[in-house]
């Protein structure tokens, strides 16, 4: 492998790894303060992805302007999903089966919506960003450097809220002890709601970056979300900054592991890494749980 290649494959797999670490953020984000495994969070991507495709093709908002308002509308979305869905099961003994397959159901359901809306057509956006960039023999999309770029300002972002802001003390909070946090004042409920919006909102973005280079269909979301949970896993269930590491690492050696095989392996590649790790460290490269 020559060096033009080694640089090329290297960033492929960080940009693929921001994709799964936007997504797989979010899920451990959710389950982390409120112990809830969302099957549907792929349906957040999908949603986002037609929500700017409709913004930007029917209504002619500018691109730049249809993705902000695709982030904002998902994440009410998001809201929507925790308020009407999770949110009355909670208080039920066996809620965390319900869930599960109350997930399952929307992720279904909005799948066929989806279909049944818009069709089963394949739909394309314009590029954010057009040109390659040239360093020497290295090119690579300007549209695929920017996903990186964006998904790193995203997860950044999110770290500063989740660790240097008052609303980060009351996720973390109520991720120890909904009870406790809910006896020192902490609004339980509500930062489970702010959690599901801003988990959407990540997934979004993710989705809003990948547009311009996938098709955008009811089903584009399904894919993603298979590595968002294996991500997940690798990083420890319930650990933002594991799921983001986790992520970055599962795309760099998919990305190797194309490059020395062929695309076919990919998904061979990244569950072979999770079968492993799980056999070495059940609860995950980074959980501090013991067995």
């Amino acid at each position: 492998m020559t060096g033009p290649i080694l640089i090329e494959t290297l960033l492929n797999g960080l940009i693929t790894g921001s994709i799964y670490a936007l997504i797989g953020s979010g899920i451990a984000l959710i389950y982390g303060t409120t112990r809830v495994l969302n099957f549907a969070h792929g349906e957040m991507m999908m949603l986002a992805a037609y929500i700017v495709l409709i913004l930007f093709t029917s209504v002619g908002l500018p691109l730049s302007v249809a993705a902000l308002g695709a982030i904002l509308l998902v994440m009410v979305a998001g809201i929507a999903m925790q308020r009407l869905v999770i949110a009355p099961m909670l208080s039920k003994d066996d809620w965390s089966f319900r869930v599960i397959a109350a997930t399952i159901g929307l992720s279904i359901f909005l799948q066929s919506a989806a279909q049944l809306i818009w069709g089963e057509g394949f739909n394309a956006l314009p590029y954010f960003f057009d040109g390659v960039l040239v360093l020497g023999e290295v090119r690579m999309p300007w549209q695929r450097i920017m996903i990186l770029v964006v998904a790193l300002i995203a997860l950044g972002l999110s770290a500063l809220l989740l660790y240097r802001t008052r609303f980060g003390q009351m996720i973390r909070a109520t991720a120890q002890d909904a009870e406790a946090a809910e006896a020192f004042g902490i609004p339980a409920g509500r930062v489970h709601t702010m959690v599901f919006a801003l988990s959407a909102g990540l997934a979004g973005i993710g989705a809003i970056m990948l547009a311009p280079l996938l098709s955008v269909n009811p089903w584009m979301g399904a894919p993603y979300i298979l590595k968002a949970f294996a991500v997940v896993i690798l990083g420890g269930l319930g650990s933002f900054g594991g799921a983001i590491v986790a992520g970055f690492l599962l795309g760099i050696i998919e990305s190797f592991g194309v490059a020395f095989t062929s695309s076919e392996w990919r998904d061979v590649i990244s569950f072979a890494l999770l079968i492993a790790v799980i056999w070495v460290r059940p609860y995950g490269l980074f959980s501090t749980r013991e067995g």
